[in-house]
């Protein structure tokens, strides 16, 4: 887990008082642009790591001689374990990891590092909806992706139909609660729901990533594609401008206002198809009226007919 190797680089920049993104890539087994992605989230939650550039640079704490815990302020303590702290409520080995910090402090700086351990929950589930149970084959991806092996992967696709393939894993993401594998395949480049992984055999085989491979870019690209599949189709509505944020609530990022006039907003909207914008829209009643297409009204006609013939007979 990140939480676990940020932790380590901090342990290894007091240990060593300098590193190189490329000294702590080789140490934690991970790619040269994790290492600097954990460097860069160490700097920027107030720890005191800088960058030092040209020959004999690397990453520093702040004051040569400060290569424990111990040098440390109060202020630093507290934005290490406010890091550290949403991601020790879900994994006991966090937890031993945050009690072994905790000890590592001066006495004067314990109870507000705990405190803010504490002070962070993270809730993944929305309101009325049920937490996601971590897939139990995440362990075993990422201890495959941070040993960079091949994996022999179960998938059951959409249809339930199960397949199995070689893969090459180069990340994990978790999305609204959602694991999802980046992998490099025959195929080319793949993204497989954990949820959907029926069986996962770790080989001996190591592989290398592409050169310059950048997880956050590979799932940009992945996120970007799926939410213009969930685009293709948009309406224009009328709505009472003091509805117009719930709608947008509904829609999420596919709503975007156009205009306001008299009370009224005139919202563009959109989804994967008609039918998927109308059964939106039509919970809406009255309150909204729908300019176009000509596919969406007629959807909405269709749908409204039916509730009519279910329920309008008396």
């Amino acid at each position: 887990m990140r939480a676990d190797r940020l932790v380590a680089v901090l342990l290894l920049l007091q240990v060593r008082g300098r590193v190189t993104a490329a000294e702590v890539a080789a140490e934690l087994e991970v790619s040269l642009a994790t290492a600097r992605r954990d460097l860069e989230a160490l700097s920027a939650a107030g720890v005191p790591v800088y960058a030092q550039p040209g020959r004999g640079g690397g990453w520093r704490l702040v004051g040569r001689a400060r290569t424990d815990l111990s040098g440390l302020t109060a202020a630093e303590a507290r934005a290490l374990f406010l890091l550290v702290g949403p991601a020790a409520a879900g994994s006991a080995e966090v937890r031993g990891v945050v009690r072994k910090l905790v000890r590592a402090l001066p006495e004067t700086f314990r109870e507000g590092a705990l405190a803010a351990a504490g002070a962070v929950v993270v809730d993944v589930a929305g309101w009325g909806g049920v937490g996601r149970v971590r897939p139990g084959l995440v362990g075993v991806l990422e201890e495959a992706v941070v040993g960079r092996r091949r994996v022999v992967l179960g998938y059951a696709g959409r249809g339930g139909v199960r397949s199995e393939r070689v893969v090459e894993p180069w990340g994990l993401v978790v999305k609204d609660g959602v694991w999802y594998l980046v992998a490099g395949t025959g195929a080319g480049e793949r993204t497989f729901r954990v949820d959907r992984v029926v069986s996962a055999r770790v080989t001996g085989e190591v592989f290398e990533r592409p050169a310059g491979l950048e997880l956050s870019v590979v799932w940009g690209r992945v996120v970007a594609e799926v939410e213009r599949r969930r685009s293709s189709v948009s309406a224009v509505v009328w709505v009472p401008s003091r509805w117009a944020g719930v709608l947008g609530d509904q829609f999420g990022r596919h709503c975007e206002v156009v205009e306001v006039v008299g009370g009224r907003s005139r919202v563009r909207v959109s989804a994967g198809s008609a039918v998927m914008v109308a059964q939106v829209l039509a919970g809406w009643g009255g309150l909204v009226e729908v300019v176009g297409p000509v596919e969406v009204r007629a959807e909405l006609a269709r749908l409204g007919g039916e509730l009519v013939g279910l329920y309008g007979r008396g």
